[in-house]
């Protein structure tokens, strides 16, 4: 499934990823640990000097935390339509430390460092071997979907998140 785009001023705007979940009973065998993806660094994922382009870790995280979620037990699809929520990223802190190239194997771990009534905080770092790359702290927002405003996040899911929590 593509992630719908949303396009405006800033960079949450460009990175606005839509997250349409639906709970499930099998998770999916992508992940190697609950909180960890590993990512092959594509000649798509480059800029013109051979090193992935800095707005694909964005992409990466993105990646990350919706394979976690599956991992959990949670599932992308129709929990939009069920029960009308959505998340939305409302902040994205990224810092870059180190460069990855055409044909890395990076592992991206997922953590969540606060889990508020709408909102999950997550710490999400980019390794190759034992080098950090890049590491973040990416806030979602969970949506009413006819509103777009801001909603607790329902019992069910509250409680799976709690128990992913740091």
């Amino acid at each position: 499934m593509l992630y719908p785009r949303i396009t405006g001023s800033g960079l949450g705007a460009h990175y606005l990823f839509l997250i349409h979940i639906i709970y499930k009973d099998k998770p999916t065998e992508m992940s190697q640990n609950a909180n960890q993806l590993q990512i092959r660094v594509y000649y798509e994922d480059t800029d013109a000097g051979g090193i992935v382009f800095y707005a694909n870790y964005l992409k990466f995280f993105e990646r990350a935390r919706t394979e976690w979620l599956r991992r959990l037990g949670i599932h992308q699809s129709t929990m939009a339509q069920t029960e009308q929520q959505l998340f939305v990223v409302k902040q994205a802190d990224i810092e870059y430390l180190k460069s990855a190239k055409l044909d890395d194997l990076l592992t991206i771990r997922s953590r969540i460092t606060h889990l508020g009534g709408a909102s999950i905080r997550f710490a999400q770092e980019a390794w190759r071997e034992d080098d950090l790359l890049c590491q973040s702290q990416i806030v979602v927002v969970c949506v009413d979907s006819h509103t777009m405003r801001a909603t607790k996040i329902n019992p069910h899911l509250r409680s799976i998140l709690e128990k992913a929590q740091d």
